[in-house]
């Protein structure tokens, strides 16, 4: 891996690319996963690289529905396991559910390779300090959070080829599914299923955005360390507006347009 300096002003970012790169070349990404990382900077540029005021709103409302859900699940693809796996493995832990893979382009080598990595990520979780305020034995915690997505004997009504297949221990029985980087047509075949979709996605005009029940407009590795702060000392839902949430966003990044 390229050493970059620690001065560097965009070192995270630079990071970020590198662990792509080096994930695309080992086949744990589809074709497209370095184009939608691309995408998704070009977003994080206008938004100033920063977790913004109506994305900490959301992030906390995510951590609380989270907490209140009886059965949720956090639904993986590879470029989140590779960006953000560690922090999904803390969060997965505290709230007590399931981590499920579940990818576009789905391939059994992929699916293998993508678990393999998330149980590496789950040791050295389970290895690593507990989160502030934790009581407990958090070793035992992280070890026993289940990964899915070898063996999908359920189904996502409404989709069809592989993005319908789905674990029926994970996305098939959630009520709440918290899912990073996500594609339309699963969020909403998964809000027509009445499910609780809780997204994280950089573009607020995306189908995705505009139909989860709450967004998240961050940077996944950024949008995931705060999640598990949030989930540390999670309050109550609220009547949530994602609409505003989302109008706010577009606001920051038209402001930002407007400094060119």
């Amino acid at each position: 891996m390229v050493e970059i300096p620690d001065g560097h002003p965009r070192k995270a970012s630079l990071m970020a690319r590198q662990r792509m790169v080096e994930a695309a070349r080992m086949g744990l990404l589809a074709e497209s996963a370095m184009i939608a990382h691309g995408r998704g900077e070009a977003y994080d540029y206008l938004l100033g690289e920063r977790t913004i005021e109506s994305a900490s709103r959301a992030i906390s409302e995510t951590a609380a529905r989270l907490h209140e859900a009886q059965n949720p699940v956090i639904s993986v693809n590879g470029n989140t396991v590779v960006l953000a796996g560690k922090d999904l493995v803390r969060l997965a832990a505290i709230i007590g559910c399931p981590i499920e893979v579940n990818l576009y382009y789905r391939t059994d080598e992929r699916i293998g390779g993508l678990l393999s990595l998330l149980g590496e990520q789950r040791e050295e979780v389970a290895s690593d300090f507990a989160p502030s305020g934790w009581v407990g034995d958090w070793r035992n915690r992280v070890l026993s959070v289940p990964l899915l997505g070898s063996e999908p004997d359920g189904s996502i009504s409404g989709l069809e080829g592989p993005r319908s297949l789905c674990c029926s221990d994970g996305i098939e029985r959630a009520d709440v599914v918290l899912v990073p980087l996500e594609d339309g047509d699963r969020c909403e075949a998964l809000i027509s299923l009445g499910k609780q979709v809780l997204v994280i996605d950089l573009n607020p005009l995306s189908r995705t955005a505009r139909n989860a029940t709450v967004t998240i407009v961050d940077e996944v590795s950024r949008a995931a360390s705060e999640l598990v702060k949030s989930a540390s000392e999670a309050g109550s839902p609220t009547e949530w507006d994602n609409e505003l949430c989302l109008r706010e966003a577009l606001s920051v990044i038209s402001d930002a347009g407007s400094l060119i």
